[in-house]
C-alpha cells in the first residue's frame, strides 16, 4: 500500500457530492422558451418574455395605464443599459464668452410689456431708443412685503425710471422723506 486509502476505496464515504443545479426560478425557465407567434400574418419564433413584452406594448398602445408604467420602466432600464455600455463621452473644453451689453435685456422687457419706450425721447436711431419701466411693473416690485426703506437719491431714481411715477402708490412706512 503506497497511498493513504486501499485501491477502490475513497476518502468521503458519503461519495462524491451531486452537482449543484444553479438557482433557476421557474420564471426563467419558462420564459427561455420560444412561442410560434404569429404577427401580421408572419410566423415568428419568440421567447416568452419577447411576447409578453409584445403584449404589453399593445395594452399600453390600448390605453392601460399599468401597461403604460410598465413600458415607461423597461424603457428606463434599457436606457441605463445602454447608458453603462456607451464609451465615456470626450471631455472638450468649454469656452466662454462674456459680453456686457446693458440692452441685451430690453428686448424681452419690451416683449413681456415690463418696460416700454420713453415717449419723449425723440433721438435717433429709434433701435437705442430710451425705455421706461412700465408703472404696474414698478408697483408690484414697490408692493412687495419685506423690503426696506428707501432713501430720497433711491427714490429720485425710481421716479425716474417709471413711465408714469404720479400713478405710483408708496406702501407705508416705505419712504423715507
Amino acid at each position: 500500500m503506497t497511498g493513504r486509502w486501499a485501491k477502490g476505496q475513497t476518502g468521503n464515504p458519503a461519495g462524491r457530492p451531486k452537482k449543484r443545479r444553479p438557482h433557476v426560478s421557474a420564471f426563467d425557465i419558462i420564459f427561455d422558451k420560444s412561442l410560434t407567434f404569429t404577427q401580421n400574418g408572419v410566423e415568428r419564433e419568440l421567447t416568452v418574455a419577447e411576447v409578453l413584452e409584445l403584449k404589453t406594448y399593445q395594452a399600453a398602445l390600448k390605453g392601460s395605464k399599468m401597461a403604460v408604467r410598465a413600458i415607461l420602466k423597461m424603457i428606463e432600464k434599457r436606457e441605463l443599459a445602454l447608458a453603462e455600455r456607451a464609451p465615456p463621452p470626450a471631455h472638450k473644453p468649454y469656452s466662454f464668452r462674456w459680453e456686457e451689453d446693458p440692452r441685451n435685456a430690453d428686448e424681452a422687457m419690451l416683449l413681456l410689456g415690463i418696460a416700454v419706450p420713453d415717449p419723449k425721447w425723440i433721438e435717433e436711431p429709434r433701435d437705442t431708443a430710451r425705455i421706461k419701466l412700465a408703472t404696474w411693473a414698478t408697483q408690484t416690485a414697490l408692493s412687495r412685503p419685506g423690503r426696506r426703506h428707501l432713501e430720497k437719491a433711491q427714490i429720485d431714481e425710481v421716479n425716474r425710471c417709471t413711465l408714469d411715477p404720479d400713478r405710483l402708490k408708496w406702501p407705508r412706512n416705505r419712504r423715507h422723506d
